[in-house]
């Protein structure tokens, strides 16, 4: 029916949960990028599969009234800032209409409260955490980001969701490598040094972490470099080398080394103070993080005797904080250094209340079923891909009066829910949260209550004669 490179107009119809447009011509979607609902254009197909086809804005015919001047030429096309040219308060609603729509395909899920979503006074500058690909551009090592779709680095100096010292601070390192005569990495041919530049930042201490990924074992001109970045970042305090010789792209090798001052940066999270190593998963938004475990703890509605459970629990955000207003929390992770960095983070609040333990969701929640542990509470914070069906079937068996469910994806949030809901529970709200401005992604808190069974009923038996 179309044809690639062909010039169509339509109007847009819809955002799909990614940020893209659907503009829909005699019937056949096309997904665009860069334009918003009620708009009318003129797009180029690029490619026309059996049901939907992806086009490119040529011209904008009409404009929405949530269309804003956008920052950032280059994150467009790097896709790093797919909703820059909407309006904050729209992409507020996008959102909370996102979680929406994901809840609502499920059956059964129809009458639900998804509240607002809860944004920032001021959605830029807000990562706290910059990973950043280092390659050969035209002779000379680059920091930047890979053009969308394709293995092209292309030079970036300032990205505007990100804090402007990280920014800064890439820069000088990079200049810093350059002096050095240091190599950057070549993926095609394996060969090369510098991987990756990344650089943590305490949001409220102001603590910079600079983290050196290598393709090899050592760092040439390692005590130069290393006195150059203390002598022009004095917030360093810690500078660490990443050992990462896979032929993947994979950010981080297995092996770090402390090059000098600490295995870690602090940062505070909820008036506590947490250690925070360069393999540690820390949220990259602290302010919004902050508003995303106070509505947790909301949920959770703990009046200091419950036992909690606590999935997932990372370097122990959530858990510390759960653990202020309950009588015991046990805690899990798969990564065993995170366990380390949360049993560390316990003893630095002086907080004593929590078990933390390494290892798989569905393999300890069993066995701490098996030990007779009984679980008021549970949250869960899973990865991307949701939790482990297994791990599902023994948390509703524990039937704990309520489940808190915090998700950095509404699609695998909803599915989970619903196996949950099957096993007699009930969503009392749902609680977007914006971490990630100018961007498609939401966060979600969930409370799902326990149908607990009606008290007694009377029933009046008569007997009959004969």
């Amino acid at each position: 029916m179309f044809r690639k490179n062909q010039i169509l107009e339509g109007t847009v119809v819809d955002l799909t949960s990614e940020g893209a447009g659907v503009v829909k011509i005699e019937g056949y979607p096309f997904f665009v990028e860069g334009v918003l609902p009620g708009e009318r254009v003129q797009i180029k197909a690029m490619k026309c599969g059996k049901t939907f086809g992806f086009a490119r804005l040529e011209t904008l015919l009409s404009e929405s009234p949530d269309r804003v001047a956008i920052r950032d030429v280059v994150g467009r096309q790097i896709g790093t800032m797919t909703l820059q040219h909407m309006a904050y308060e729209a992409q507020l609603t996008y959102k909370q209409r996102t979680v929406e729509q994901m809840f609502k395909r499920l059956e059964g899920f129809d009458q639900l409260e998804v509240r607002k979503t809860h944004g920032m006074a001021y959605p830029w500058e807000y990562r706290n955490k910059a990973q950043i690909p280092v390659r050969n551009v035209n002779g000379q090592l680059e920091t930047g980001f890979f053009r969308k779709n394709s293995h092209q680095l292309m030079p970036v100096e300032q990205f505007y969701i990100q804090h402007p010292e990280i920014d800064a601070a890439i820069v000088k390192v990079r200049d810093i490598l350059r002096a050095q005569g240091v190599t950057a990495y070549d993926e095609v041919k394996h060969k090369g040094l510098v991987r990756h530049i990344i650089v943590k930042r305490g949001h409220y201490t102001g603590h910079l972490m600079v983290v050196i990924v290598v393709n090899g074992q050592h760092l040439p001109n390692e005590a130069a470099i290393v006195e150059s970045i203390k002598e022009q970042l004095p917030q360093v305090v810690s500078i660490v080398l990443n050992m990462n010789e896979q032929k993947s792209n994979v950010i981080l090798g297995s092996v770090s080394k402390t090059l000098w001052g600490q295995d870690y940066y602090q940062d505070e999270m909820l008036g506590m103070r947490f250690n925070i190593s360069a393999q540690s998963f820390y949220q990259v938004n602290t302010p919004q993080a902050e508003q995303l475990y106070r509505f947790a703890i909301e949920a959770a509605q703990l009046t200091g005797v419950e036992t909690v459970l606590d999935a997932y629990c990372g370097i122990g955000t959530i858990s510390l904080a759960l653990a202020q207003h309950s009588q015991k929390v046990y805690a899990m992770e798969v990564v065993p250094e995170a366990i380390d960095m949360a049993h560390l983070n316990a003893k630095l609040n002086n907080i004593q209340n929590v078990i933390f333990e390494s290892g798989k969701a569905e393999e300890w929640l069993p066995r701490w079923n098996e030990a007779g542990i009984r679980f008021d509470v549970a949250v869960v914070d899973p990865p991307r891909k949701g939790l482990d069906s297994t791990f599902i079937e023994t948390l509703v068996a524990q039937q704990p009066a309520r489940i808190v469910y915090v998700s950095c994806n509404p699609a695998t949030c909803a599915r989970d829910c619903r196996k949950i809901a099957d096993n007699g529970y009930h969503i009392e709200w749902i609680q977007p949260v914006d971490l990630f401005p100018q961007t498609s992604h939401v966060e979600t808190v969930v409370l799902l209550s326990h149908k607990k069974p009606d008290g007694h009923i009377n029933v009046k038996v008569e007997f009959g004669e004969g």
